[in-house]
Parts: structure tokens; sequence; C-alpha cells
């Protein structure tokens, strides 16, 4: 059971969810968004890039359900409606992040940092280490390191990130 959301969520007038079977266009439109910058070099007319991004998206979604059988899958939704999604592998000795994804008008609003926030505590309160990977030069590289996260290794073409849990502080009062 994750940890609750902070306060930082709330504040912003965001809200988690269990992803729905109805919220698959949704997701397949946000996979679309992400990718958006990185098929523009290829040439491809439009009709083409939805179809290899909604064949990405299902193999993606196909490989995290039977891969992590203890993953949870959110939507992120400001004022009710979906704007992203955090996909988490809730293991017993390990919080890793798999995925988390903002539409394109949500990015660099706080939302990252609120949604890492709310990561952090849930590892710190159950005393796990987290895990991420990311592609070296992406952007929200920097949004882990000062969440606490720290390069590993290079896997493929991404960097596996760490962060250790920290000690709550004791209450003595």
């Amino acid at each position: 059971m994750p940890a609750d959301v902070p306060h930082s969520l709330h504040a912003l007038g965001l809200a988690l969810r269990p992803v729905l079977d109805a919220d698959y266009p949704f997701l397949r439109g946000l996979y679309r968004d992400v990718r958006q910058q990185e098929l523009s070099v290829t040439g491809w007319p439009q009709e083409a890039k939805d179809a290899f991004c909604d064949s990405q998206f299902a193999l993606q979604d196909q490989h995290y359900r039977q891969h992590y059988p203890d993953a949870q899958f959110y939507v992120i939704e400001r004022d009710g409606r979906p704007i992203g999604r955090v996909y988490v592998s809730d293991e017993a000795d390990l919080l890793a992040l798999m995925e988390v994804s903002l539409s394109a008008p949500e990015r660099g609003s706080g939302i990252g940092h609120a949604v890492m926030q709310w990561l952090t505590q849930w590892a710190d309160a159950t005393q796990r280490p987290m895990r991420l990977y990311v592609e070296p030069h992406n952007p929200a590289r920097r949004l882990y390191e000062r969440h606490g996260f720290e390069p590993q290794e290079v896997a493929g073409a991404y960097l596996q990130m760490q962060r250790q849990a920290t000690r709550a502080p004791i209450n003595c009062g």
C-alpha cells in the first residue's frame, strides 16, 4: 500500500488513481505525446508515427504487466482530468519507478517534483531504496538527482540511478 499522497500534490490540484481500462485511449495519446519530439526526425507521415507509438505502447504495457507483478499503475489527474501517469514496482525490498510521464502542457510546472516527493516519502516510510532508469541526457535526470538519486551504471541506452532510504527523524518529545 503506498504512502499517503503528500500535501504538495493536493496543493497543485492533483490526485492519483489506479489505471482503468477506460484510461487506455488517454495513455496511448500520452505515449504519442512523449515520443513526439523523438519521432519528428524520422520523416514518417503522422499515421505511421501514430501506428508505431500505439504498437510500442501496447508492447510496453504488456511487458510491465507481465514482468512486474507487484507494480502499481496510476493516472495523475488535475481537477479530475488525466494529465499523466506514474508506474511503480512495489517490491518488498525496493521501490522502483518504472515510468512517469506528463502531458506537454503540464511539464515544468512542479508536478514531477511533487510526484518524486511522494515517491521518496513512500520509500523512506518503508525504509526501501529506490531505483529508476533514465536516458543519460534526459532533462528529468536533474530532477532525480535533486531527490537524492545517484548514477549507478549504464544498462543499454539507460542510466540506472538509485536512492537510499533516509531515516525519519526520531521524535524525542
